[in-house]
């Protein structure tokens, strides 16, 4: 049998140890090259429709327009992703991620990931990129967010 003490010492482990396990920092959002991520909790439908503007951009002595383009929200196990893209003169400019999963191991995960998956989607001018190993959902949902915004803007 446990001495008085060592009953109380079991318990007030067991009691912290539940605390520990169930403590859950709260989600942050990711800081993005041209502002803050939006934090969507996962099942949380979005009313957000895609949406597509021009935007005149300054050119060597004349003006292009450049067309904003927002993908769909894709939703992964994870969170939400979304993103935008930027088409000048036929050509894929720019990605932004709008939504990203978040939290404390996701948001981490977004955060390396995403730089890589936009070089990458830079490069190809497609939505044809390698997944991002330890993002695989992240990545699946980026490049099909992607796609979706090249078919709207006729690159697809």
């Amino acid at each position: 049998m446990l001495p008085k003490r060592g009953l109380a010492a079991l318990a007030i482990t067991t009691v912290a140890l539940v605390l520990l396990l169930s403590f859950k920092t709260p989600d942050a959002t990711l800081q993005g090259r041209t502002g803050t991520v939006a934090v969507v909790e996962p099942g949380t439908p979005s009313t957000a429709a895609p949406r597509a503007t021009a935007t005149p951009t300054a050119g060597t002595g004349d003006a292009t327009a450049a067309s904003t383009i927002d993908g769909p929200v894709v939703s992964t196990r994870w969170g939400p992703v979304q993103v935008e893209i930027v088409v000048a003169a036929g050509r894929l400019e720019d990605v932004v991620a709008l939504q990203l999963p978040t939290g404390r191991h996701s948001g981490e995960i977004s955060s390396w990931s995403e730089p890589i998956l936009r070089e990458a989607a830079l490069q190809a001018q497609s939505a044809d990129i390698d997944i991002v190993s330890g993002a695989t959902y992240t990545s699946d949902a980026y490049a099909r967010s992607l796609q979706a915004a090249l078919d709207q803007a006729g690159l697809g």
